[in-house]
């Protein structure tokens, strides 16, 4: 039986990192593995084929990053990631929500918009893919998967309809934050909460890219520090 949890994702998932984050908070011994490091454990334990899959030291797999974390908080419910406040941990969890449902048409729209966030993305993307192909293996690779992404965007909604809508709910969300995030290191006080690990996670899948990463640089220099803090999140329960 394996003594630590092992989470299988991908550093260009927000719901991935999401999870890791909520893991490294809690300071639960876990393993971060790509599914081509994990091989048969992933195909064992995979019900669909998505990341992260997370599996338990009792060799029990789990899929859906708010599952994941609402079951792996009631074995591990201190400190909790939920505020003593019923108003408080009532919006941190529609906060939570709207991140995992609305929050990924940010990341994935301002992946898959702009020529220049096509081609930083895509070759990261060839790099988790092929690890050892060569330069020109790694060229071919990325520009595959940006002649299939860029015609996808319409899988969260993205069109030329709705653009200037996503972009305009980004921008509005990061000036939101701004002020709020000046007076305190995370969104409800001296330490991340369940709406933390999910909104950031969006947040800092979209500042892997150009556009994105210009706007929060510019504009939001609060939620930038807050976006760093939350990659080594500090257990302050």
């Amino acid at each position: 039986m394996a003594q630590d949890y092992r989470i299988i994702g991908a550093e260009e998932s927000p719901y991935s990192v999401k999870v890791r984050s909520y893991f490294r908070y809690k300071d639960i011994p876990h393993r971060w593995l790509s599914r081509a490091e994990a091989g048969e454990l992933y195909q064992q334990h995979a019900k669909l084929p998505l990341v992260p899959l997370v599996v338990t030291p009792d060799d029990k797999g789990m899929q859906d990053s708010t599952p994941i974390i609402e079951t792996v908080e009631s074995d591990h419910p201190e400190p909790s990631i939920h505020p003593d406040d019923p108003v408080s941990a009532f919006v941190s969890t529609l906060l939570e929500e709207f991140a995992d449902e609305w929050g990924n048409k940010w990341m994935f729209h301002y992946r898959w918009a702009r020529e220049v966030d096509q081609r930083a993305c895509s070759k990261r993307l060839a790099a988790i893919m092929a690890p050892n192909a060569s330069e020109q293996e790694l060229i071919d690779t990325a520009d595959a998967i940006r002649e299939r992404m860029v015609d996808r965007v319409w899988f969260v909604g993205s069109s030329q309809q709705t653009a200037q809508q996503i972009e305009d709910s980004f921008k509005d969300t990061l000036a939101w934050l701004e002020p709020h995030l000046a007076e305190r290191p995370y969104l409800f006080g001296a330490r991340p909460a369940f709406a933390d690990f999910a909104l950031w996670g969006q947040i800092y899948n979209a500042h892997r890219d150009p556009t994105p990463r210009a706007i929060v640089e510019t504009q939001a220099p609060n939620t930038l520090r807050w976006v760093q803090r939350m990659l080594e999140p500090q257990n302050e329960g």
